[in-house]
């Protein structure tokens, strides 16, 4: 897959708006997984994702290994969503048209499915942005770990230590969360 995409880069270099649009078909969920692990706002983690890919088109010239352009584009994706954390302060209510969801049959599973959805960003946050990245690309996104290590240019191994420790965290944030509403 490097190599399809080394030669798309290549071709988008050269002024093939096609080869671009495959790029970023090919690596949008992964450019919004990212941002959302960085911002934790699913609106947030839209703009910022479409805002790399413009820059990414940009500086295509900047990128030093076609091959390469998923752990490039990712770097450009955490670094623009680290500006934009940086640049505002935590929103404290929820949007609303994040509570309604249109022409649903059981208004209640679905307010519970928000809520929950809620409570996982909110627990993700106690997680470190590499975990948090890690986990939304591998569990989310159905990356495999080479694949989360070549997005996130980190080793393997290292892939498969912060999604083991993200997962204990949130297990054991989560566990402790419900247990103690519970009694």
């Amino acid at each position: 897959m490097a190599a399809d995409t080394g030669r798309l880069v290549r071709l988008a270099r050269a002024g093939d708006t096609a080869a671009f649009e495959q790029l970023v078909r090919r690596h949008l969920r992964a450019a919004f997984a990212v941002a959302l692990g960085v911002t934790g706002d699913a609106d947030d983690a839209e703009d910022v994702a479409q805002d790399s890919f413009i820059v990414a088109l940009e500086r295509l010239n900047d990128c030093a290994d076609p091959d390469r352009f998923s752990a490039w584009l990712m770097k450009i994706v955490r670094n623009r969503a680290l500006n934009l954390r940086r640049s505002r302060t935590r929103r404290a209510a929820v949007p609303l048209q994040d509570l309604s969801i249109a022409s649903t049959h059981d208004p209640a599973r679905d307010t519970e499915r928000v809520l929950l959805r809620e409570r996982l960003l909110e627990e993700m946050q106690s997680l470190t942005e590499l975990q948090r990245q890690v986990l939304m690309l591998h569990d989310l996104e159905g990356f495999r770990h080479r694949e989360v290590a070549e997005a996130l240019d980190i080793s393997e191994v290292s892939s498969r230590v912060h999604l083991f420790a993200a997962r204990r965290a949130l297990r054991a944030r989560l566990n402790g969360r419900y247990n103690h509403e519970g009694a």
